[in-house]
Parts: C-alpha cells; sequence; structure tokens
C-alpha cells in the first residue's frame, strides 16, 4: 500500500517543507548536524582524504545508533528498535591499519597472506568489515581482519610527505619585513621539526651550525643594537614572561631544492635573562617602570594564572580541585537544592563547571574559584522562569563616579559577594541534573533548586532584589539615573555604592563610615573585602597625585597574543584613511566564528579606549558576512594595539567638575544607506567619561541636518549625566556647553532659521533648541582640526590623530621611557 494512500485512510495531513527552507524541517536538520559532525571528527581524526566521506557519514550513523542517550533513558536507537542491546564486538576505530587475510589460490608456500588495508566501516546486510586497499586503491568486504588501532596510514603518510618549512611571515606587515618569520610561542615552549628525509646525524650537524650562525648574530646584535626608547636596553618584564616573541630568520637559499630549513628553537632565540630578538619586541610598547612596587605586584599577579577549561582538567590540578570542594560545601551549606525523584511532565536542565581566579587587594592571588552554573539555555519561558531583567552599572557610571571620586579624594573601595546568586530566592520550580562530580545510583534522581543558582535566566534579577532590599534597609537610596547606584547621605558624610552583578565599589569621603557599612554589609551577605580598588570588570585601576589611570593593559595583551601578533610591526593609527571596508567584495571567510570573536573583544575594550570606537563601529557591521578584507581591517586595530597596550584615559584630580562636550557627524557616510553617522565626547572636566559613535536612524538630507541630529544625541547625554551627577553630588546650575563645528546647525539650535532645511525634521531633534532656550546648554562653535569627536567619525591621519588624543585624556603611562 502506498503511503499517500495509508495517510489518507489514517487521516493524517500530508505537509512538506518548502525549497530552501530548513527550519521548517528542525528536528531533522538537528540529527543532520548531529551525524555530520560525529563524521567530522572521525574522518579529521584518521587523517583521511575527503573522498572518504560516505564512509565516515555511514559510519557516523552505525554509531550514534549504537551509543546510549539520556533521551531514551540510557538505551540505544537500536535496543529501542529491534528489543536486543547491540553487540559491540565488531567496534573498531575508524581509519585505522589493518590486514585482511588473503584466501590462498595458488601453491606458493612464500606467497603473501594478508592485504594492507585501511578500515572504512561497517557494509550493510554483510558480516564483516569495509575495507580499503591500499595498494589496489579499491574497497572490499572482509571478516577475516587483523586490526592495528594505533596507527593510521594515511596519518603518517601526510607526516612523511610533508615538507617542513618556515611559518608564513605575519600578516599585515611592511615589503621590508617580508624576509623575516616571526614565531609567537610561549617562553619556555621550543618546537624543533625534524624532517623524515633527514637523519638524526645531519639533523644533528645542521642545528650545530645554525646555532652557531645565530649566537655569532646574537652578540654582534647586543653590541650594536640599542632597544627602547634613547639608550636604555630593555630586557622582558616578568610581568610579560607570557608574552615573548621569537624570530626564525632564513639562511641563503640552498642549491638544492629537496633540502629544508628548521626554525631557530627558543635557545637560540632568547638567552637565560629573558632577551627577545624580535624586531619589534613587546617589551618595546608597554612596561610597568612607571608604577610603584605595589602596584607592580599586583600587575604581575593579573597577568598570571592558567584556567581549566572543564572539569576533568580541574580535578587533575589539585588547586583546582580544592576549589570544586569549597564551592560544594558552600552549595551545601546554602540549601541550593534538595535531591528528588524527577515528577512526571518536567526537563531537568544541566550545568556545567566555570573556572576563575580571585586576587587580593596586593594583586597577589587570593584563591582559585570553581563555580557551578546551569545551562539556563534550556529553561522554557513561562514553565519555570518568567522575569529575567537585571540592571547592571552603566560604564559611564563607573567613569564618572570614579572621576568625581578622584577630584574630591574620596577613598574608593572594592568588594566582591562570594556566591551572591546563591543568596537569592527561587519562587520557580526547576530541576537540575545531577552535576558534574556528583553520583547516584539512582538515574531518576534530579536537583529540585531551592536558590538561584548561576546560569539561571532569573538568577540576576532574584539577587539584584535582595540585595537592593538590603541596601535600602541600611538606610541608602537607589538612583532612577542608574538602578545599579545607591547614595547615602548624613550630613557632610556620604557613600556612593555602585553594583555590577556581585562585584561592588564603593566610594566615599569618610572612612570610617565606609568600613562600617562594609562590617553591616557582612553581616548580611557572605563578602569578600579588597581594599582599595585595583581591579575592576577587567579594568585596572592606579591611583596617584594626578588621579585615576584606568587601562585594560593584560585585556589588551591577550587580545594580541591571541591573534599572534606579538612580534609585528605596530601600525600608527587603528584604520586606514579613506578606506572602503563596507562596500569591499573579497572573498568571504572561510571562519566567520573567529572574526566575531575578535571583535566581540574589541568591542569590551572601548571602555577605555576611545580610540578604537570608530574602527569597531564599522567593524562590527560586517559580523554577518565577514570578507578578508575585513580580517585585515581587523588585525590592523591590534597592529595598532601592539603599539600602545597599556594606553587608558586619565581621571584627573585637578577637574572642575564642568560638563563640556563634542559632538559631531559624518554624512551620508554608509554607502549602503547612505545614512549618517554621529558621535559625541563628554568631558569632566578634563577627563573623557562618555563617548558614543552610532549610524543615525534616517537619512539627513544635508549636512546640517545630520550635525543637528548629532546635537540631539549628545543633549541626551548630557541631560542625563547632569542629573546623575546631582546623585553624585555635584550640581550644575549653569549651561553645559556643546561645541560643534557646523555654524548651520548651532545656527539652527539657536533659532528657526533654515526653514526649507529643516522643515522635515523630527520633533525631537528641535529638543535641542528648546534646551538652548532654557539655559541647559550652551552651543559653542570650535573649528574641525579642535574637533574632538572627529576622532569618532572618520578614520583620521596619524598627525590628526595623536594631537586629538593628546587633548581628551588620552595616555599611556605604561609606555617605556
Amino acid at each position: 500500500m502506498c503511503l499517500s494512500k495509508y495517510f489518507a485512510e489514517a487521516g493524517i495531513v500530508h505537509q512538506t517543507s518548502c525549497v530552501g527552507t530548513p527550519q521548517q524541517n528542525g528536528r531533522v536538520e538537528r540529527k543532520h548536524r548531529h551525524i555530520l559532525n560525529v563524521a567530522r571528527s572521525i574522518l579529521f581524526q584518521a587523517d583521511l582524504p575527503v573522498r572518504f566521506w560516505g564512509e565516515s557519514v555511514l559510519t557516523a550513523a552505525y554509531l550514534i545508533n549504537r551509543t546510549p542517550t539520556k533521551l531514551l533513558k540510557g538505551k540505544t536507537p537500536y535496543e529501542c528498535l529491534f528489543g536486543n542491546p547491540p553487540s559491540y564486538g565488531d567496534i573498531k576505530t575508524f581509519g585505522c591499519l589493518c590486514f585482511a587475510h588473503k584466501a590462498r589460490r595458488d601453491k606458493d608456500k612464500f606467497g603473501v597472506r594478508s592485504v594492507k588495508c585501511v578500515f572504512v566501516g561497517y557494509p550493510f546486510a554483510k558480516k564483516g568489515w569495509k575495507l580499503y586497499d591500499l595498494e589496489k586503491k579499491e574497497f572490499f568486504v572482509s571478516r577475516d581482519v587483523v586490526f592495528d588501532e594505533e596507527k593510521f596510514p594515511f596519518a603518517e603518510k601526510k607526516l612523511k610527505d610533508a615538507p617542513i618549512v618556515l611559518p608564513p611571515s605575519v600578516a599585515h606587515c611592511d615589503e621590508e619585513e617580508v624576509r623575516e618569520t616571526v614565531i609567537m610561542t610561549e617562553r619556555g615552549r621550543s618546537e624543533q621539526p625534524v624532517s623524515g628525509d633527514v637523519s638524526e646525524t645531519e639533523t644533528s650537524e645542521v642545528s650545530v651550525e645554525k646555532q652557531s650562525e645565530t649566537e655569532e648574530q646574537l652578540k654582534q646584535s647586543e653590541t650594536e643594537e640599542q632597544l627602547g626608547r634613547g639608550h636604555r636596553k630593555a630586557t622582558p618584564s616578568v610581568r610579560l614572561r607570557d608574552y615573548v616573541s621569537y624570530n626564525a630568520q632564513a639562511p641563503p637559499e640552498s642549491p638544492d631544492k629537496h633540502n629544508t630549513i628548521t626554525g631557530l628553537t627558543s635557545e637560540a632565540s632568547a638567552d637565560r635573562s629573558g632577551k627577545t630578538h624580535s624586531l619589534y619586541p613587546i617589551t618595546d610598547y608597554v612596561c610597568d617602570d612607571f608604577f610603584s612596587d605595589h602596584h607592580q605586584a599586583f600587575l604581575a599577579a593579573v597577568s598570571a594564572g592558567v584556567i581549566p577549561r572543564n572539569y576533568k582538567e580541574a580535578f587533575a590540578d589539585e588547586r583546582w580541585n580544592k576549589a570544586v570542594k569549597g564551592e560544594v560545601t558552600a552549595l551545601e551549606l546554602n540549601r541550593t537544592w534538595d535531591v528528588v525523584d524527577l515528577p512526571s511532565g518536567k526537563k531537568a536542565i544541566g550545568s556545567k563547571w566555570v573556572f576563575t581566579i580571585k586576587y587580593n587587594a596586593d594583586g597577589s592571588i587570593e584563591r582559585y574559584k570553581a563555580r557551578l552554573v546551569c545551562c539556563g539555555n534550556h529553561q522554557v519561558e513561562g514553565e519555570d522562569y518568567e522575569e529575567t531583567f537585571a540592571p547592571v552599572a552603566k560604564m559611564d557610571t563607573v567613569r564618572t563616579l570614579l572621576e568625581v571620586a578622584a577630584a574630591k579624594n574620596w577613598e574608593v573601595h572594592q568588594m566582591d559577594v562570594h556566591n551572591a546568586f546563591l543568596q537569592g530566592d527561587l519562587e520557580e520550580e526547576v530541576y537540575m541534573r545531577l552535576p558534574p562530580g556528583f553520583h547516584s545510583d539512582d538515574p531518576n534522581k534530579v536537583c529540585r533548586l531551592r536558590k538561584s543558582l548561576y546560569g539561571l535566566k532569573q538568577a540576576p534579577r532574584c539577587w539584584f532584589e535582595k540585595l537592593s532590599d538590603a541596601l535600602k534597609r541600611l538606610g541608602f537610596e537607589q538612583s532612577y539615573e542608574d538602578y545599579s547606584l545607591f547614595f547615602f547621605v548624613k550630613g557632610e558624610k556620604s557613600i556612593r555604592v555602585l553594583c555590577y552583578v556581585d562585584d561592588l565599589i564603593i566610594a566615599g569621603n569618610d572612612l570610617e563610615l565606609i568600613e562600617r557599612f562594609k562590617k553591616r554589609l557582612s553581616e548580611t551577605f557572605h563578602m569578600k573585602d579588597l581594599g582599595k580598588a585595583k581591579y575592576f570588570l577587567g579594568i585596572e585601576i592606579a591611583r596617584g597625585p594626578l588621579g585615576m589611570y584606568l587601562s585594560q593593559r593584560k585585556y589588551a595583551l591577550d587580545i594580541i597574543n591571541e591573534a599572534g601578533l606579538l612580534g609585528c610591526k605596530p601600525a600608527t593609527t587603528p584604520m586606514e584613511v579613506n578606506h572602503h571596508l563596507l562596500r569591499d567584495k573579497s572573498p568571504l571567510l572561510t571562519n566567520p566564528a573567529k572574526f566575531r570573536r575578535v571583535i566581540g573583544r574589541l568591542v569590551y575594550l572601548t571602555v577605555t579606549r576611545p580610540d578604537l570606537s570608530y574602527s569597531v563601529h564599522v567593524l562590527s557591521q560586517v559580523m554577518h558576512e565577514p570578507r578578508e578584507a575585513h580580517w585585515d581591517a581587523a588585525m590592523r586595530v591590534i597592529r595598532y594595539l601592539k603599539g600602545s597596550p597599556g594606553q587608558g584615559i586619565m581621571l584627573k584630580a585637578d577637574s572642575d567638575l564642568r560638563i563640556r562636550a563634542y559632538c559631531d557627524s559624518d554624512w551620508a557616510s554608509c554607502p549602503r544607506t547612505r545614512r549618517s553617522l554621529s558621535a559625541y565626547m563628554v568631558l569632566l572636566g578634563d577627563s573623557p567619561i562618555a563617548w558614543k559613535t552610532k549610524k543615525q536612524d534616517t537619512v539627513s538630507h544635508s549636512s546640517a541636518e545630520a550635525e543637528y541630529r548629532a546635537m540631539s544625541d549628545a543633549l541626551k547625554e548630557l541631560t542625563w549625566l547632569k542629573r546623575l551627577l546631582a546623585d553624585l553630588g555635584v550640581r550644575h546650575e549653569d549651561p553645559m556647553d556643546l561645541f560643534c563645528d557646523s555654524k548651520s546647525a548651532i545656527y539652527i539650535a539657536a533659532n528657526p532659521v533654515f526653514h526649507e532645511r529643516t522643515k522635515h525634521v523630527e520633533k525631537d531633534c528641535h529638543s535641542v533648541r528648546d534646551a538652548v532656550k532654557a539655559k541647559l546648554i550652551a552651543t559653542r562653535h570650535v573649528r574641525t582640526t579642535e574637533q574632538l569627536a572627529d576622532i569618532l567619525t572618520k578614520a583620521l591621519g596619524s598627525s590628526s590623530f595623536s594631537y586629538l588624543l593628546s587633548k581628551f585624556g588620552v595616555c599611556d603611562l605604561h609606555a617605556p621611557t
């Protein structure tokens, strides 16, 4: 009986998916992805050529059907279909070496008795193994096979045939650099490849000869070359021991084409003193000599530490194993869950371990921390969670609070809440499978959560509500401008508390009051007193007589190191002038996820690096379809970071705390939509506290209209900052200065002139005119060369770029002197 007839008799409506819409058949597509993931894994593990993809897919399906799964309560699909568990005696490693018995068809007693093959799968409806004859290049099935599952013929052949050559030059180097190859490694790691065609004697002779030549070159370079700036010889800081680059220079070309060149070992590239011989060593661009010994110790600790990726790696290390046990103890003492049977109709979510390093106030490693996190992405809205929003501190608020503290000489301390989310009470009914490291003889046992464990969608909200209630009970008021800001004022004494999840910044003008508050808060929650603020959300805070210096030195070095550009030549600007990245048609990237990761990391770097705002803004627009030119542009940004990884902003102590802002636009700058670009830079005194680069929502008909819209965007920020400063105890009675380089926009803001140019402009933009009348702001004209926001709207040349950076408080205290 045909299938359509069966559907008609059974009353089944048969619907097929539309062409090109795999999302309509999601379950099948997910299974396809599962099969292909397994197929790729076994194919790549055996180093088989892609032409064996069919065999790998069939083998993957064979293995999946015989693998127990939690969805089937520990059973295999094979057992559910046939009623009997499968036999695993015939399972062999895909792609391994094997020898098939060859039947005797002659009388030669010394003839070949087996055939060298590769195992490539399980044939259908035959009791044997599918093999590939390496000599005859054909497939066949045999049952008399001897397997060597430790060897993979195609992998060995690939390794033997591969020539040993120097790695390609670092991308984006100038022409004079092409002759040099820079190899990025960690200190202590050396790799000396040896060709399979070269004997041990020949290899050792070549290595000794090359090493002697290198030692002579290094001795000569030590006497001739002066590193760093001036006449000081720069040696790598102990804080940069994980960021060392080595060179491998190719010797004169040999007339023998078959000769191979091995790279220098790390011993030949760097001596015991830690010297590096890259043309552009990282120590030429970052050092810590400017800072006190106390702060240098902190920087050294921040740069250290290797974090495990999973529970298995952590269990092998006694330090992390101790951290896991400590977390388990905290979970049990807090009664985070009850172990129960999973109710019918309920689903349990998974969990994982996340590891990190916590620091003391002096920068030394305080402890290795393990945290159990729920897989909240498996929660279902309406079933096990409702509201999820919880406010966190805005970075503009962080910078503003620190600038006010620097100007008023406030104490700035930091605290951390131990297991903050476990403090929140969970109202919904949520079940979690037993975490890694826990075991129960009953497979149906799960955890009924009582506390808001990390990873749950509602966990941040539960914790913030409990923290807010606790602070209000202590007499604090919550700011309406930033709900994560709380303030307490009693006469001349005051405290401000800024919360970012479980990290708290406490600023106030009375140390005794701050200490009393910290003691009261510790009675309510399990707190960690980190002392004076030094490291907040990856931002390094250094305080001195001049003010507070904020930078992300370690974060920038990690980005450079991950990109493999520690030894590259730095770029003077983050982006080329007059670029055409938004209409580039170069080939698409084969690995767009790598590009997105780089841009995502650069986005957070703009917290203390306004000089990167425009470049990151442009590259963020091509995240959905990155091309090779976009990757090159991203690498240029990292090369720019190489020149100043420790650059940051100075929040000055001698500030008058007056607000002034610069706004600018780039008319019709987007080649795709012809929309303009708006940007503003807000200074509190001479310290930058807020900046933004954003594409306008609509197309502007003139440059004056685009500038007028930019003024409107800046006005919104100024209005908010004025109210925020009032909560910080700083009141502005005088109009705030708003600088613009368009006289037409200033005229429009002052009077309803240029009617033909502005009659179509939305009413919200005319709030600028109302603000001028109300004396909230005062518009000022500034020359284009002095327009600080110009650096946020376009790529500038090196001279203009450096000049504007120096005008708004950006400096590099980590630069070698």
